[in-house]
């Protein structure tokens, strides 16, 4: 009999409990006894409604207070040393590592392979020792064996681990400390033998990346060095990709199972055919896609498995999702307002595991036990594809003219430079901010008001205009040189377009989580994207109105559109962003019609995108640049384009970045301590570039000489007539108080290196 797997479930809950609970402990409103009895009841619901969906491998240790990636260095007690001073292994130790304290930064934070999900890169030192601590697998495993449910305690691999970490205080590669990583993780997997754990999953996505020999070879030293310990039975999973050439690598680990993204590897099997499967090995096939929403195509899904059983046997077989359900909302049952006809092509988590309990029946008990629910899958498919409301002429017609479009601006970047500086007199290392100001619970009570009918939208205008007036009262007064209008209507950097574009849908609990407490709502973009009318040049004209300084118009970038929403399946990703570039094209050159001189194009999202296999970059990043030259490039020498990008290392990436040719572009600097500038000693970056000053994702004021000292840095890389002064990202999740302080002291530490740059030398 095969085996249903949910090789990771979502974090948060049905209504995100999660969130609420940590939010409310770190405001004092829960104590840490509320905080950890209600974790535990959604625990105990997540298990439960797997176990009632006929799930049979259920993890342990996929929930997380903060972050999985944070869960497993403070499980080996990768503490760095600022934070060693608070209660070792307690929440407040944990929670100040994910989001620093007045006197001790927050580690740096980054994307999750080509995920939008954020984790807290592990900071280790270059003799760092590991030891087994508060063991949280161990605790939650215990926790579900008390309720009777068995399951399978997860971690983050050693390799991956090591891949994801970064060694502070020297140049170590640190994969030099899997040796003392290993103990720990000897100790680990003993302590789960000794309670009787029958496998362990330990979740190695960094098998699906280019990997060197030596790396190849450290996953074969580790895992032949667990294999000797007294553990549990070990399943090493990877997802994101296909093992490629690390495939007989992964085959030849002494361990008893392996997971395989059939999603995103549709031939995977094929290569495991001919390098010849390990008798005996469970194989866990990941035939349900688990980052996108969309209904399986069961009969592909069932001729996978049955490739499967033909290798392994129909007992060693799992039926799991591609990778953990972590990507996806929870219920598409939730959505009771959504259009029925596409509501029935969604399938979020819940929805997954019926799809993976039908496959194991069809395996099971042969097809025609459930030829109903086969025919009904086809029947669905086919009628999506064939729906008329997916593919719009118009668009189409629009998609080939762009072919004969010369995309770019009408001067270099060194003419439009002097154009803009004549038109805006900005002073050097001028100061702006990167778009969003707090969303304060009165701003969100206003908007349920105007969703609720409880307000009219004339009244909910009004207490708009009046919130976008105070701010920039607000910003004059701190001394801003370029403004923002705050983006108070907006819920979203990405549903906030959508919710105006033609060809999305979007949901009331569709929530994933993105970082911590953070979660987002992604857009569904079902069929051909139109923009019907403006978006946002009314917020943007009258925020201009009340200045004579510059307010910059606020635009999301279409590769960030794109990766930030569920994307429809049945053309190109590439296909879909052109779509989005050519309205956001349509609204810059409605904003430079209006009178806005300065419009930023965020495409925080662009890094994230890359494949994760450098033979796959070109492709990725031609149309990527591409598209952003589509929304950019229409405008007048005078109009500045700015753009913004979040945990970008740009090294490899730097041509491209440059290609895209916007007059600014702000990046996330401060949590590495301006390391990330790195990739600009060594390519003359000819445009304006403003790296943070202060980390956004902290609940703290950075003082005014730590600002100054990482614009010294920045000024030892890039020419100060290139430099700008902002914060790290948008400053949507901060609190005022916290915002305005920040913000001057921005402001002071931009005028002290002003003036020292005027200083002659002696």
């Amino acid at each position: 009999m095969t085996i249903t797997a949910s090789i990771g479930f979502p974090r948060m809950g049905p209504r995100r409990e999660l969130k609420r609970m940590v939010e409310q402990f770190w405001q004092g409103k829960i104590g840490e006894d509320e905080l950890t009895s209600r974790a535990a009841e959604l625990r105990k619901l997540r298990w439960q409604v797997q176990k009632d969906r006929g799930v049979e491998w259920i993890v342990a240790n996929d929930f997380s207070f903060y972050d999985h990636v944070l869960d497993a260095a403070c499980l080996f007690q990768a503490v760095p040393e600022r934070f060693r001073a608070l209660p070792s292994g307690s929440l407040q130790q944990y929670f100040a590592m994910a989001r620093g304290t007045q006197d001790a930064t927050a580690l740096e934070m980054t994307k999750w392979f080509d995920t939008n999900y954020h984790y807290l890169v592990p900071e280790l030192e270059p003799d760092q020792v590991f030891a087994l601590g508060v063991n949280k697998p161990l605790n939650e495993y215990l926790e579900a064996k008390a309720l009777g449910i068995e399951t399978v305690p997860q971690l983050v691999g050693p390799i991956t681990f090591l891949k994801l970490a970064k060694v502070v205080g020297g140049e170590v590669d640190p994969l030099s400390l899997l040796p003392n990583l290993i103990p720990a993780y000897e100790a680990w997997l003993a302590s789960l033998h000794e309670a009787g754990a029958a496998w362990v999953q330990l979740d190695e996505p960094a098998l699906v990346l280019d990997l060197t020999d030596a790396e190849r070879q450290a996953f074969v030293d580790a895992y032949a060095a667990l294999a000797k310990a007294a553990r549990p039975s070990i399943l090493v999973a990877t997802y994101f990709g296909s093992p490629g050439d690390n495939l007989s690598t992964a085959l030849e680990l002494p361990v008893e199972g392996l997971h395989l993204d059939l999603v995103r590897a549709a031939d995977v099997l094929q290569q495991v055919h001919a390098l010849g499967w390990p008798k005996g090995r469970r194989l866990s096939l990941g035939v349900i896609d688990g980052r996108n929403v969309w209904r399986a195509d069961l009969d592909a899904a069932f001729a996978h498995l049955e490739q499967g059983v033909h290798l392994a046997g129909a007992e060693h077989v799992m039926i799991a999702p591609s990778c953990s359900l972590l990507h996806v909302p929870w219920d598409v049952e939730l959505e009771t307002d959504m259009d029925p006809e596409i509501k029935s092509w969604l399938a979020f988590a819940l929805q997954k595991l019926d799809e993976i309990a039908l496959l194991k029946q069809a395996l099971d008990e042969g097809r025609s036990a459930v030829g109903a629910q086969l025919e009904a899958n086809r029947e669905l498919l086919a009628s999506r594809r064939a729906s008329a409301r997916l593919n719009r002429e118009d668009v189409r017609a629009r998609l080939d003219e762009v072919k004969t479009w010369k995309l770019d601006r009408q001067s270099p970047h060194a003419a439009r430079k002097e154009k803009q500086a004549a038109r805006f007199k900005l002073p050097l290392l001028p100061t702006t901010t990167i778009g969003s100001f707090p969303q304060t619970q009165a701003v969100r009570d206003a908007r349920a008001k105007w969703r609720k009918g409880e307000w009219a939208t004339d009244e909910y205008e009004a207490y708009l205009r009046s919130e976008i007036r105070r701010w920039i009262d607000i910003q004059e007064d701190i001394g801003l040189d370029v403004l923002v209008h705050g983006e108070f209507e907006r819920t979203d950097m990405v549903e906030y377009f959508g919710e105006m574009l033609d060809g999305f849908v979007f949901t009331k609990h569709g929530w994933v989580q993105s970082y911590g407490s953070r979660c987002v709502k992604p857009p569904i973009i079902y069929g051909d994207v139109a923009r019907p009318e403006p978006m946002t040049v009314r917020w943007s004209t009258y925020a201009q109105s009340l200045t004579e300084k510059p307010v910059k118009g606020m635009l999301t970038g279409p590769v960030t559109i794109l990766q930030w929403s569920f994307v429809r399946d049945d053309i190109p990703r590439a296909e879909t962003c052109r779509q989005i570039a050519l309205a956001i094209r349509d609204e810059v050159l409605d904003l430079e019609a209006a009178g806005i001189g300065m419009i930023q194009i965020d495409e925080p999202a662009l890094r994230e995108g890359l494949p994760l296999r450098r033979a796959d970059w070109e492709a990725y990043l031609g149309w990527a640049v591409e598209c952003f030259r589509i929304a950019s490039s229409g405008v007048r020498d005078e109009t500045q384009i700015h753009t913004h990008m979040c945990y970008a290392e740009f090294n490899d990436i730097m041509p491209a970045i440059q290609a895209m040719d916007a007059d600014v572009i702000s990046i996330e600097t401060s949590r590495s301590h301006m390391e990330l500038l790195k990739a600009f000693e060594h390519f003359r970056y000819e445009n304006d570039i403003g790296p943070g000053v202060y980390d956004i994702h902290s609940p703290r004021v950075p003082s005014v000489d730590e600002m100054v000292e990482l614009l010294r840095k920045a000024a030892s890389v890039i020419r100060p007539e290139q430099l700008w002064v902002n914060p790290d990202c948008g400053l949507k999740t901060r609190g005022e108080p916290e915002t305005a302080a920040a913000l001057r002291n921005m402001v002071d530490a931009a005028q002290r290196m002003r003036a020292s740059l005027s200083q002659p030398v002696s």
